[in-house]
């Protein structure tokens, strides 16, 4: 019997002309159509002008592990499932990663429907850097763990985008002021693609003036990654004179005989000099002479 497969099918943020032709078809020949909201789904199949002959069935996050069986018999059963959100592309902060595990697990073909994601999106409209990102998909609610978050972001040198509810906005933007500082550069990203779509672009401090008295629609915030620190000589004395009281520990199995000997009579003071200062980007024989006269006093 020959295997279905999934399909993950990313839908418009807002503007149905993003749909893809692909999506129109893939809607139309589908023996089941999984999707978060079925309202929606018969609102966008509309505006394609496109009858589905397949039938729907919910599958949003209350349910998703209900429906995950008889999902997988349809595919076991050579027919062809069809994955749509609400808006984006499934599995990014939306149902449809533990179907996907599932499949991976029962080796059953999964492949998708590229399109429009809000975290692309807004990345490249942010106007930061967009070389290398991390996402980090809704943002805590409660104010404890959202401190914690934050913090966590706080030497992250990758830009970072998230999603955050409207109301909410407002004490995430000053939370992040008193964690990251006023001065982070950021960008709040709201109705992406719909009519009044709106990107503001500012620090951290500016960005939490603004939404305090509200703001409505869907949020996608970007954050700009943490600058490098800047490293002096000074700081990386002791790095120096510890790796030479104890020597630094290797992680090559190969090299153990000759770590014990190392730790035993302790690193060269040159080398460690040399390699801390290679790596921390700082002049070698300055830091070499920082330790020496560290020991002299």
């Amino acid at each position: 019997m020959t295997q279905g497969r999934l399909i993950l099918a990313a839908t418009p943020l807002g503007d149905v002309r993003d749909a893809s032709p692909r999506l129109a078809s893939a809607l139309a020949d589908a023996d089941v159509i999984a999707a978060e909201d079925t309202r929606r789904l018969r609102s966008l199949a509309s505006a394609l002008e496109v009858t589905p002959r397949g039938r729907v069935v919910s599958f949003y996050e209350d349910v998703e592990s209900a429906r995950l069986p008889k999902l997988l018999e349809a595919l076991q059963a050579g027919e062809t499932v069809v994955l749509v959100t609400d808006a984006g592309m499934p599995s990014v902060s939306d149902p449809g990663f533990r179907l996907v595990a599932a499949c991976v697990a029962e080796d059953l073909p999964v492949t998708c429907l590229p399109g429009p994601s809000a975290v692309t999106t807004a990345l490249a409209l942010s106007g930061l850097p967009c070389d290398r990102f991390c996402f980090e998909g809704f943002a805590p609610r409660k104010p404890g763990e959202r401190t914690r978050w934050l913090t966590a972001l706080r030497d992250e040198p990758r830009t970072a985008v998230f999603f955050e509810s409207p109301h909410r906005l407002g004490s995430l933007l000053a939370d992040a002021v008193s964690v990251l500082g006023g001065s982070r550069q950021a960008a709040v990203c709201r109705e992406l693609t719909k009519t009044y779509e709106e990107v503001k672009r500012g620090t951290l401090e500016e960005l939490a003036a603004w939404a305090a008295d509200g703001v409505r629609g869907e949020i996608t915030v970007v954050l700009a990654g943490a600058a490098p620190r800047a490293v002096s000589v000074a700081d990386l004395v002791d790095e120096v004179s510890a790796r030479v009281a104890s020597g630094e520990r290797l992680k090559s199995a190969a090299a153990e005989v000759a770590e014990a000997a190392r730790v035993a009579s302790g690193e060269r003071l040159k080398s460690a000099a040399a390699e801390v200062a290679e790596a921390a980007g700082v002049s070698k024989k300055e830091l070499y002479d920082a330790v020496l006269a560290a020991r002299v006093k």
